[in-house]
């Protein structure tokens, strides 16, 4: 049977102007703007629709992509297109979990708030980089890098794109090795910090003490998860993974790979750009991706999807 997933993107697409036609013509991304913004004691929409300097410092970015994310994923359902399954890469899985019913939208909001700084304080800024390695396998990345001490994977994206992840001045070296022993390119990341490394440990366990006092309710679709790349059903797992994902890899190509095989056919992006898209067509050509970003597309997409116009 045929399957639809709504995937969500992390750290690293965010830019000005996200979500403002949304909040301009839907009350219900009106609504989570404003409310976020009170909740938080951010200006939500300042940081996100306007040109500013904090938007690329994690300790913003994670709220106002989540927020940005959510606003967009509810006019989506609002308009008749819903999902079988939810995935996020890295943070986006928070806003997977919300779409799935596993916490209310500004718990997921306000959670990433402190795990954006959590995030940020884990290492002093410049000390900390990613780099994605693009033209080799992860086997042979990691076979790089495996003798560097403190040189990580952070992300499997996708057949020949992986993430690596750690000390500054060391992933500037394995982006030397990578390219010699034979990568197309090694590109820094727009992040400010070694995520998805050990040295993300102590934020986790910062995290699992904010992640103790939010209410988890039982999930209505299942999301998957990036620690393991499977399907999570029962929502009393949720607390330990999410715990672990800040130091643990991202395991994108086998999160695809699992819905792929349970029957997903259908794929849409929902937030900023086209990334995950691209991503998936890399796993599998087979498959159809939509990407949804601005309000024309969430209405070609739910119209051709089925959506009903309620808006």
């Amino acid at each position: 049977m045929s399957k639809i997933a709504f995937v969500f993107s992390g750290q690293g697409v965010q830019k000005a102007g996200m979500g403002k036609d949304f909040y301009e013509q839907s009350e219900i991304a009106k609504h989570i703007f404003d409310e976020a913004s009170e909740r938080i004691g951010l200006d939500l929409r300042k940081l996100c629709f306007e040109e500013n300097d904090l938007l690329d410092r994690t300790e913003y970015t994670q709220a106002a992509l989540v927020t940005t994310c959510l606003a967009i994923a509810r006019v989506v359902e609002e308009n008749g297109l819903h999902a079988d399954v939810t995935a996020g890469l890295s943070l986006g899985e928070y806003t997977a979990i919300a779409v799935s019913g596993g916490m209310t939208d500004m718990d997921a909001i306000s959670t990433v708030k402190k795990r954006g700084k959590f995030m940020q304080e884990a290492v002093p800024q410049g000390e900390g980089a990613m780099s994605a390695i693009l033209g080799m396998t992860a086997e042979q990345v990691e076979s790089v890098i495996t003798n560097m001490e403190n040189v990580f994977v952070a992300n499997y994206n996708c057949p020949n794109q992986t993430v690596i992840t750690g000390k500054t001045e060391e992933v500037q070296s394995a982006n030397e090795k990578l390219l010699s022993a034979g990568a197309k390119r090694a590109m820094l990341l727009n992040v400010s910090g070694p995520f998805h490394s050990p040295f993300l440990v102590d934020a986790g366990e910062k995290l699992r003490k904010v992640l103790a006092d939010i209410s988890f309710t039982k999930l209505k679709i299942p999301y998957v998860t990036n620690v393991t790349g499977k399907y999570i059903t029962n929502i009393e797992e949720t607390k330990e993974l999410l715990t672990k994902q800040v130091a643990s890899s991202v395991l994108w190509q086998q999160s695809v790979e699992n819905m792929i095989a349970d029957g997903v056919d259908t794929f849409v992006e929902i937030g900023v750009g086209k990334t995950l898209s691209g991503f998936i067509k890399k796993i599998d050509r087979n498959v159809k991706t939509y990407s949804i970003s601005n309000w024309q597309e969430m209405k070609k997409v739910t119209d051709e999807l089925g959506g009903r116009d309620k808006c």
